[in-house]
């Protein structure tokens, strides 16, 4: 197939000019300015928020506001990501920061304004019919704010948070930026950045696979000091900050984030360990297949069948849209958008950094995504993957901005979801047993990748924070944390792990989600819950598949599932069910290689 789409994204359309965009300095200077406004307005003492017409207009600033921050923060983000070495887009990284600030600022003053209204008087305001679809919002403004310091003092905190606590993320972004893993390959010395080494990590042949593995160990074994710096103060600010907000719970802020409670979390965690003996059997017979008496830390990824073939871009984005398709015409339709009017960076060139990930300009009301596209079926995954985070957003386009804020963990529900659409489609129209097994592995990497890789980082995280407390934790230390951490989740089947784990992955040094790890496994959870239905109810079910997005920011995650599935998120029954539906694949999976 001749080679028609773009894999380099259009940013010129957002803001011509890239790093020195003169239209993105004008959006600036204009935010800037407007804040600033808005913050002078909050400060007047003649100003009654009990008035109907006072609080529209300030609901109505802090929408405006928070949504050009966004469009600021996505730009920066797609940025700093096409080239780790773009030092303009740093110092504009930093600005925004700043900018952030001054809002989050500015926020909270207006919550503590928000406070001060007599209860009866908020229940009036919330019933008016301009503001009734924002009620669940700003009661959540309102609740949280009374969990916090005085404003003087979150004022402060945000402040310092700017060239501290976020800083120590700029910091790690830099050492990523300046890794390169030098691997002879083919007879020649490459230079890789980050995103290209973690792609030959899965590499079919083992020789490719393990050379570049003991290189990206030693690369990341040469900057553990500085990422042990930047991950102790990154901890050692939240834990100040938990301490003086009189916090004593190290999940209380990411749970609340997530809108869920601790037993919800409990009950899905003890579902997937009751089947830890399901993913320890695939492990230990996926080690046979490739002749091993115990799989490597870098053979987890590798594949399994000769059938492993590369997919050209072109034909991963035509399979995408055929079969969103199948399931749901409009979710096809927004797929062929993002693809014809390049909302994708996928080119595989040095540079860029490792990941992928969807970020959305709400001002724009499109969306962009970022991966480093080498042609394998993983690559694919995450292509529909962050196309389902993208189609997400799309759906909540028509809601008030305040009711579009939804949680990571229902955001990874509607990505997952459109990774199973594709999997499973992929699995049932093969050709034969050989090609259904090559796609059923990579199925199952995925079920390996959520209920064993993301709980290790989730014990580890927990237990960085325990040990934190008591003062900073050496390198080595945390060396010894992620193979324990690693050991656990994987029930020890594995012959070795990555020390530097903790290192290598940019999900513990991100500022703005503590504990960025169990959502990913409560979305894929949830979604295969979302997906059996769909399943069950067929064509129908696109509409309410729409409409469950629709509510992902406007009520709590037990309350989601209660309305569009009838279940009860807090017990382990409602998890069972679907880690049960995922590790299927796995007897399916041992039947096929019994004889190999």
């Amino acid at each position: 197939m001749t080679q028609q789409l773009a894999q380099r994204w259009d940013l010129e359309v957002l803001f011509p000019g890239g790093s020195e965009s003169q239209a993105f300095a004008a959006f600036l200077d204009r935010l800037e300015a407007d804040i600033s406004e808005w913050k002078r307005e909050l400060d007047r003492t003649d100003l009654v928020f009990e008035e109907k017409e006072t609080f529209l207009a300030a609901v109505s600033s802090v929408q405006s506001l928070s949504v050009r921050i966004r469009e600021a923060g996505a730009f920066i983000s797609c940025l700093t990501a096409q080239n780790v070495k773009d030092e303009a887009a740093k110092q504009l990284g930093g600005r925004v920061k700043s900018i952030s600030a001054a809002l989050s600022a500015g926020l909270s003053a207006w919550e503590q304004r928000l406070l001060a209204i007599e209860e009866d008087a908020w229940r009036q305001l919330l019933a008016e019919e301009e503001l009734s679809p924002l009620a669940f919002s700003l009661d959540e403004r309102r609740r949280r704010a009374k969990d916090k310091l005085p404003t003087d003092q979150e004022v402060l905190a945000s402040d310092l948070a700017v060239d501290g606590y976020h800083a120590w993320q700029e910091l790690y972004n830099t050492v990523v930026g300046r890794i390169t893993i030098e691997v002879e390959l083919d007879g020649e010395t490459k230079q890789l950045s980050v995103g290209q080494a973690a792609n030959l990590i899965g590499h079919p042949d083992r020789q490719v696979r393990e050379k570049v593995y003991a290189k990206w160990l030693e690369a990341w074994g040469r900057e553990t000091d500085l990422c042990a710096l930047a991950l102790n103060h990154l901890g050692g600010f939240r834990l100040a900050l938990y301490r003086n907000r009189g916090w004593d719970q190290i999940l209380r802020e990411p749970l609340e984030i997530g809108r869920m409670q601790e037993s919800t979390l409990d009950a899905m965690w003890q579902a997937i360990n009751n089947r830890r003996d399901k993913l320890v059997a695939y492990l230990q017979r996926k080690a046979k297949l490739l002749g091993l008496e115990k799989l490597s830390w870098f053979d987890v990824g590798a594949p399994v069948g000769s059938q492993t073939k590369k997919v050209p871009y072109d034909d991963a984005a035509a399979m995408i849209v055929e079969h969103f398709g199948r399931f749901n015409p409009n979710m096809a339709e927004f797929a062929q958008k993002a693809f014809d009017e390049a909302w994708i960076e996928a080119e595989d060139r040095p540079g860029k950094r490792p990941g992928g990930f969807c970020t959305s300009f709400p001002v724009s009301r499109q969306s962009r995504i970022f991966m480093t596209y080498a042609g394998n079926a993983s690559n694919v995954s995450t292509l529909a993957h962050e196309l389902g985070h993208a189609y997400h957003q799309h759906v909540m386009w028509g809601l008030p901005p305040l009711a579009q804020n939804y949680a990571m963990n229902v955001a990874e529900t509607a990505s997952t979801f459109a990774e199973m659409i594709l999997a499973d489609a992929g699995v049932k129209q093969a050709a034969n047993d050989e090609e259904r097994l090559v796609l059923l592995e990579d199925k199952l990497q995925s079920v390996v990748a959520f209920f064993m890789n993301i709980q290790a980082r989730f014990l580890f995280e927990k237990n960085f924070y325990e040990k934190r407390k008591q003062g900073v934790v050496r390198a080595v230390d945390l060396d010894q944390m992620m193979l324990e951490a690693q050991r656990e989740a994987y029930g020890d089947a594995l012959a070795d792990y990555e020390p530097h784990f903790w290192a290598s992955k940019l999900h513990f040094y991100i500022t703005s989600y503590p504990f960025y790890n169990f959502p990913y496994t409560f979305g894929y959870l949830f979604s295969m819950s979302v997906y059996a239905r769909a399943l069950q109810e067929g064509e129908s079910f696109a509409a309410k598949y729409d409409a469950l997005l629709q509510d992902t920011g406007r009520m709590r995650v037990e309350d989601l599932a209660q309305k569009h599935l009838g279940e009860d998120m807090t017990k382990v029954d409602f998890w069972q069910a679907a880690v049960d539906l995922a590790v299927a694949d796995i007897d399916e999976f041992l039947r096929l290689t019994e004889n190999q």
